[in-house]
């Protein structure tokens, strides 16, 4: 027997793998195609069939909702306190791991990876409790704390894998001619671990926006974004929950346009740099 495949098995295997790259991408893009559509339609219920007719109405009743502006604004805020406490304190955690031993990093490091497998409802409960006692009610800086517990973990996880290609003879011959220890942490650090940083920024920012479990104990009297939503759909569906998931989308599509046009402006420029640095 031949041992190359006929074109029979390799037409078949073709066929085999475009039908399931057509199930995946309807399995993922399927749902966020008929919820937009639906945002659209005149109909009182959130649906794409029967068509009712083309429509604004449902953005203009989410623009005149003043609870979820509130909600919104409380979510915003929430995300970027978060952003401040979890993007130095998982640089402090992944500083420390690369200093340690190969025994002691292994145990830090699972202690540190820890909140990301504790159920947020368990963080949730957990903060609210030992925070209360403090004297610390529910609010946005409790709920800034509570998620800070485990969005620190992924920023930790992010700079860590940049970390660890650092080229440290760098820093020890600038030790070498007498740079001090924060002028070596400034001037060559942090700029080999900047891209991290950005990165571990916008996924702080993004990890605590969507946050639902545990901003559900921790917000006291208040709502974010999420448990507002999770309140309107437990009364009944309507459009304009359709219009916030459009809305979100769009500026997930613009964010990553926007992402790919740096990242080729960036691409084209750094040959350059590159042989400025040669010559």
């Amino acid at each position: 027997m031949s041992a190359r495949q006929s074109p029979q098995s390799n037409d078949f295997f073709r066929v085999v793998f475009v039908g399931y790259l057509v199930l995946f991408f309807a399995y993922m893009f399927l749902p966020l195609i008929l919820m937009s559509v639906a945002a659209f339609n005149a109909a009182s219920n959130p649906s794409v069939y029967p068509w009712n007719g083309f429509t604004l109405e449902w953005f203009d009743r989410l623009f005149a909702d003043t609870q979820m502006g509130w909600a919104i604004v409380n979510s915003i805020i929430i995300s970027l306190g978060t952003v401040i406490l979890a993007v130095p304190l998982g640089l402090a955690g992944a500083l420390l791991l690369v200093q340690l031993n190969a025994r002691s990093r292994s145990t830090f490091y699972a202690l540190m990876v820890s909140p990301i497998l504790i159920p947020g409802t368990i963080l949730g409960i957990s903060t609210l409790i030992l925070w209360d006692r403090l004297g610390v009610p529910g609010g946005l800086t409790l709920s800034i704390i509570g998620q800070t517990t485990y969005v620190t973990s992924y920023t930790m996880l992010l700079i860590l894998a940049r970390l660890q290609r650092f080229d440290h003879s760098q820093a020890e011959a600038a030790l070498d001619l007498g740079a001090p220890q924060h002028a070596v942490f400034t001037a060559i650090l942090l700029p080999f671990l900047r891209p991290a940083l950005y990165t571990s920024a916008i996924l702080a920012f993004l990890q605590s926006f969507e946050s639902y479990n545990t901003a559900l104990f921790t917000i006291g009297n208040q709502t974010t974004f999420t448990v507002f939503i999770a309140s309107r759909v437990r009364l009944g569906l309507s459009p304009t929950i359709n219009a916030v998931g459009v809305i979100m989308v769009a500026a997930t599509i613009l964010l990553a346009i926007l992402y790919e046009m740096h990242r080729r402006r960036a691409a084209r420029v750094r040959p350059d740099g590159a042989n400025l640095a040669t010559a």
